[in-house]
């Protein structure tokens, strides 16, 4: 999804969005107002940041900042999940290979996310289903290597 589309998104859902100086933080979310660092440089990466906001906004609690409980660690995993699904999704690498992109450069350039984001959704997505997953008609491997292969 665009930038635009996950600001509709958050108007739906009465979140104010903001864009701010958060210096160490891409964006971060308090009650019903998110702020996305006025720094970034794309509309790409703006919405790489607000969909893990909106991310925490549907799937975590309370402050999460410190990463040393596991707890939080496991609400930071899902609301990240959150947005990999909501940005790319397994039918997105799917439909990313189907248009031939055999990179994760052109994966995410086609998906409409950063390389890092893509690269961080794939290493997800391997900690959640292991080696591969099937989805409709396709494996997606997520080693040695990404790859998709198509049943027949």
């Amino acid at each position: 999804m665009t930038y635009e589309e996950l600001l509709n998104i958050s108007d739906k859902e009465n979140l104010i969005v903001k864009e701010k100086d958060i210096p160490g933080y891409g964006g971060r979310i308090y009650k019903n107002r998110i702020a996305i660092h006025q720094g970034l440089d794309t509309q790409v990466e703006k919405a790489c940041v607000l969909a893990e906001e909106l991310g925490h906004h549907y799937t975590t609690s309370g402050n999460i900042l410190d990463q040393s409980k596991v707890e939080n660690r496991k609400q930071e995993f899902r609301a990240r999940m959150w947005a990999y699904n909501k940005q790319i999704g397994l039918i997105g690498i799917v439909n990313a290979w189907k248009h031939g992109c055999r990179s994760q450069y052109e994966a995410a350039e086609f998906l409409g996310v950063t390389e890092e984001f893509f690269h961080d959704s794939i290493n997800a997505y391997h900690s959640k289903y292991g080696r591969c997953c099937c989805v409709d008609n396709y494996v997606v491997y997520f080693e040695p290597g990404l790859a998709v292969v198509e049943f027949i």
